[in-house]
């Protein structure tokens, strides 16, 4: 009667044991599993004849125009969309279990690239998916994005970024820089800082051959804006 009644006692502390080994095992195992998700990025660019705000704001219009839904950076000129579900990718049971579901998002970054172009750069992020099955998701394959945003493009175009009024327009001359053209407008190469503000742009060899170029009333040196001997523009009121 003794061993009988130690019996089940000491199955009872085995059967303990044998739980509290099960629930470890299964809390390293979901904790392992986790860690081991993959993560794959894959990026893509595109340059358009805007400034980086007017482009990331072709790029939102382009996105909204998918359903694409999306939280915009602090920054103003970068987004990140909401993760979507892989749903034709077979998943494992366990996988499923701990939420190692495939999945993907898009994020996005619009920066300068001169005074009036930018880059669009397109990353593609992917959980639990390898980088062959994430090519299909690039925003270029996936949402034909850059096409639209080239569309739409052709249905806006960019807007004026120099003074209309108060100074004078001069193209440029070829191989001449924004400090040549502060010598010949201004007299003063050292103008080209102001020009080169009051145009949007950031060095003065951010420019292109024969490119319209504003220049302020009061920093024209007299007869520079009727000069015969140089291309300039007219006088705005």
């Amino acid at each position: 009667m003794g061993l009988a009644r130690r019996l089940p006692t000491s199955l009872t502390i085995v059967a303990g044991w044998l739980a509290v080994a099960i629930i470890a095992a299964a809390v390293i195992g979901t904790t392992a599993l986790h860690a081991a998700a993959s993560e794959v990025t894959l990026g893509e660019e595109h340059e358009v004849n805007y400034n980086d705000h007017q482009a990331f704001l072709l790029t939102e219009d382009a996105l909204r125009g998918d359903g694409v839904l999306f939280e915009t950076a602090p920054s103003g000129n970068g987004l990140t969309t909401l993760w979507t579900d892989i749903t034709n990718k077979p998943v494992g049971l366990i996988s499923s279990l701990v939420g190692n579901l495939p999945r993907y998002r898009y994020e996005v970054q619009v920066v300068p690239n001169g005074s009036s172009r930018s880059k669009i750069i397109v990353n593609v992020r992917g959980e639990n998916v390898t980088e062959a099955e994430l090519e299909e998701y690039k925003a270029s394959r996936k949402l034909n994005l850059f096409n639209q945003i080239d569309q739409l493009a052709q249905s806006y175009p960019p807007e004026p970024e120099t003074p209309t009024a108060g100074g004078v327009n001069f193209a440029l001359l070829p191989n001449e820089d924004l400090k040549g053209l502060a010598q010949r407008a201004t007299g003063n190469a050292d103008n080209w800082q102001i020009i080169a503000r009051d145009n949007g742009l950031r060095s003065p060899t951010d420019v292109a051959p024969f490119q319209t170029i504003w220049v302020r009333n009061s920093l024209v040196k007299q007869g520079s804006g009727t000069n015969t001997g140089a291309p300039s523009g007219r006088n705005q009121p």
